[in-house]
């Protein structure tokens, strides 16, 4: 088989134990092939940006105690959308909520290891009903940060974000510019945003950051 035809894997895991055991393990699968491993955010940002991969399998905790890998998981969708699968040694409910909405396709605890491989597999060849499903938390979850704002106060927010300019909204929506900086400070008020592009970025995020 060659390398094109291989599901090209991106490892981000802060034990190098674990990752030349993962490495071997999923290398040694004849369809699978690891083509980088990153210990820390940045660098699996880096390769995010530089790498061709299909899957990530993403450790949740990139240092002891903390939930990093939902935030890199968050930042690698938005750079190079591909099927992500967390990692964690943690069975906590809220941190399985948190993964997907990173946009993570699964949940495996690091002891059932054996099971990666198929879990690779099905995340690759049959993504579309945890797609539908992603799409719609995603959806469920950006109604819950814009609840607070009014149907006024929603377009507004809709038209920051398509990129339009304080003129071009005055224009369009036919406002003053004081009726408008008036929405729009009650907008970042509800949002818990210093700037309008903060609003936008946190929204994106789905509230993870």
């Amino acid at each position: 088989m060659s390398k094109d035809e291989h599901i090209k894997v991106l490892l981000v895991e802060d034990d190098p134990d674990w990752i030349k055991a993962m490495t071997a393990f999923l290398n040694h699968e004849e369809d699978i092939l690891v083509v980088g491993a990153a210990m820390q955010s940045e660098e699996a940002i880096r390769l995010a940006r530089t790498l061709a991969f299909d899957v990530v399998l993403m450790d949740i905790q990139l240092t002891e105690g903390g939930m990093e890998g939902i935030y890199v998981a968050a930042e690698i969708n938005d750079i190079h959308p591909a099927k992500i699968i967390m990692l964690t040694s943690v069975g906590d409910e809220s941190v399985m909520t948190q993964a997907f909405t990173a946009g993570a396709v699964n949940y495996i605890e690091k002891t059932r290891f054996k099971e990666i491989p198929q879990a690779i597999r099905s995340a690759y060849h049959h993504p579309s009903a945890m797609d539908a499903l992603l799409k719609e938390f995603a959806r469920l979850k950006r109604e819950e940060q814009l609840k607070e704002l009014t149907p006024a106060e929603r377009e507004v927010f809709e038209l920051i974000e398509s990129g339009y300019t304080q003129p071009q909204m005055e224009q369009k929506l036919h406002k003053t510019e004081s009726t408008l900086k008036n929405q729009v400070n009650k907008i970042l008020k509800k949002l818990g945003a210093k700037s309008s592009k903060e609003a936008v970025e946190k929204v994106r995020r789905k509230g993870l950051k």
